[in-house]
């Protein structure tokens, strides 16, 4: 599989990343062997950058990953995980995560925002632990979307200060919105971001992000290419979701008939949406969920697809509304 700088670092990702909030159980528990099986079927596939969160499962991504990863040439592959939210004891438990954070896991801890200068040292230090590593390669301020000045005043500067020293080799951040990476981009000397969402075949006003991140030489690692599965299935059925909630019934008719001229044109809608955030220049890498073996061939087969180019130039009309999608 192909790999990409990620800015001007010496760090080298895959086009395809491992996405890691699914075997952290998010929404729905998977057993251990299947996490396994995960990492396993991505790194069969060619697959050499995983990222995870201590946020995904409260730190058990972390620790499924660096199991799926043990015994491997530290060499070989690239680990980014996130720092800005702390894993503490959990004072008042409800038996599990699901409601207040997403993930079928047990909520013996709990997550405390921080980033400071201390918190940022403190959660990479427990992220090593639980990744069994002693580096990471990249590591992203996390979704500091109430506190964007603290993240810049002081998490990223600390985190900068960290790859002065090797101890990192990439410094990112890491959201759901492009307005606020745009600051970041602005006012500090980031290698990469995140972007989740908002770069899809479908959803794409993270374009003066983009656009910002190319002049400055910042790399953007696309995320949750399939906006939350709307585009995951060659048909969208009814209800599919969409940014975490059902799809509004315009933004359904816009997918399907995005199937439909991917079907005109021999290619799928899950295929399409894999391909389409690294058509612009400032995309290094898409990083995908994966939470079965299964899925994580079939992630890394949507990469060796081919789109034509009449094709896309459809498909770009009927994203971006030139074209009606009734």
């Amino acid at each position: 599989m192909r790999q990409r700088r990620i800015g001007t670092s010496s760090v080298e990702v895959t086009e395809l990343g491992f996405g890691g909030a699914q075997i952290g159980n998010l929404y729905a528990a998977v057993d251990d062997e299947t996490a396994a099986g995960a990492v396993q079927g991505a790194w069969d596939a060619g697959v050499r950058y995983f990222d995870t969160a201590p946020h995904y499962g409260l730190g058990l991504s972390e620790r499924r990953l660096g199991t799926g990863l043990a015994g491997r040439r530290r060499d070989e592959f690239v680990v980014s995980t996130k720092v800005g939210r702390l894993l503490v004891p959990n004072s008042s438990p409800g038996g599990s995560d699901v409601g207040e954070g997403g993930f079928a896991v047990p909520d013996a801890l709990t997550r405390v925002f921080d980033y400071s200068r201390d918190g940022v040292r403190r959660s990479l230090d427990a992220s090593l632990d639980r990744l069994q590593l002693d580096h990471v390669d990249i590591v992203y301020v996390h979704d500091p979307d109430d506190y964007l000045d603290q993240a810049i005043g002081q998490a990223i500067p600390a985190l900068l200060g960290l790859r002065d020293e090797g101890v990192v080799g990439a410094v990112g951040a890491g959201m759901n919105f492009w307005q606020p990476l745009l600051r970041i981009v602005a006012e500090t000397d980031i290698d990469a971001v995140m972007l989740a969402g908002r770069w899809t075949l479908i959803d794409r006003p993270g374009e003066p992000l983009l656009a910002e991140c190319l002049s400055r030489g910042v790399s953007v690692v696309d995320a949750a290419p399939f906006n939350s599965g709307l585009l995951s299935r060659r048909w969208p059925a009814d209800g599919a979701p969409f940014n975490y909630t059902a799809a509004p019934a315009d933004i359904l008719a816009r997918a399907r008939a995005l199937a439909t001229a991917c079907q005109a044109y021999g290619t799928t809608l899950p295929e399409a949406a894999m391909l389409f955030p690294l058509r612009h220049p400032a995309v290094t890498c898409v990083v995908a969920g994966m939470r079965t073996m299964a899925q994580a061939r079939t992630s890394a087969a949507y990469m060796s697809a081919e789109v034509p180019e009449p094709a896309w130039r459809a498909l770009d009309d009927i994203a971006t509304g030139a074209v009606p999608a009734g």
